[in-house]
């Protein structure tokens, strides 16, 4: 019943046009072999979650356990981003997951740059289908895949924090690393949370004097992607709102003021 429920909440919100799509891309993605990857796959492991997700994960590629079983997450990581997104207080319902590159590399090697290239074209597919509000890249090659094919420039630190340009970037470390790097746990725990922060925008939104000036052409939409409906837990408006601690009209997310908005 709750994965009927879950498919119909999906078919209502998109029509029926939008769960072929996604059904149909993934039975191009199981038979394909643009690469020579399919040769050692025993399963082509395709995105899951919910079709309706802000927020999109986008992992490396499938390891030996879900080459096995064909889902996504199984193996040691996987445990690893339950207690993850345990301690977020979200689960995999409420996401969208999918990978770079949709087989597995034999001895866990690292992606070459033809097999990016080449597999990337159904990742550009996915996003362009499930259109969510914030991408979610694991690791070092995910995440440098989304950061050129939205042309942002790639930082020396880059997880853990909130990027904007056609879309919104939040990297993270690969669930993988707290299996060799127990010293990131309290790190990647804090970067984790915000993701459930990023399953809806600020409460306030639509009452907020941000929106109105966004509307009145005003502020830059920045403002308005970043905090509203990014980071809203690190608006400086919302903490003072959720304290009842007044403030003015014209202070900005980040706390400062802008006197041109009178």
């Amino acid at each position: 019943m709750e994965m009927l429920y879950s498919m119909e909440k999906q078919i209502n919100l998109h029509g029926y046009d939008f769960v072929e799509k996604i059904e149909m891309l993934n039975e191009e993605i199981r038979r394909c072999r643009r690469c020579g990857l399919w040769k050692t796959a025993l399963h082509k492991v395709v995105g899951e979650g919910n079709l309706n997700a802000r927020v999109m994960l986008v992992a490396q590629a499938p390891g030996k356990i879900e080459n096995e079983k064909g889902k996504m997450f199984l193996g040691p990581s996987g445990k690893v981003l339950d207690e993850l997104f345990g301690e977020a207080g979200i689960n995999r319902k409420q996401i969208y997951m999918t990978n770079l590159i949709k087989c597995m590399l034999p001895k866990y090697r690292k992606p070459k740059k033809k097999e990016i290239e080449t597999c990337s074209y159904f990742l550009d597919r996915e996003i362009e289908i499930v259109n969510p509000e914030i991408l979610v890249p694991l690791g070092f090659y995910a995440s440098q895949y989304i950061f050129n094919k939205y042309g942002i420039k790639m930082p020396e630190e880059f997880y853990g924090k909130l990027f904007m340009g056609k879309r919104k970037i939040y990297p993270l470390h690969h669930p993988a690393s707290l299996l060799y790097r127990n010293e990131l746990k309290e790190k990647m725990v804090g970067e984790y949370k915000k993701l459930k922060i990023f399953l809806h925008e600020c409460k306030w939104f639509s009452v907020c004097p941000i929106h109105y000036f966004y509307d009145e052409g005003k502020i830059d939409r920045k403002w308005i992607e970043l905090y509203c409906k990014g980071d809203w837990e690190s608006c400086a408006r919302y903490q003072l709102e959720e304290k009842g601690i007044w403030h003015p009209d014209n202070m900005l997310p980040d706390g400062n003021i802008d006197e041109k908005l009178g």
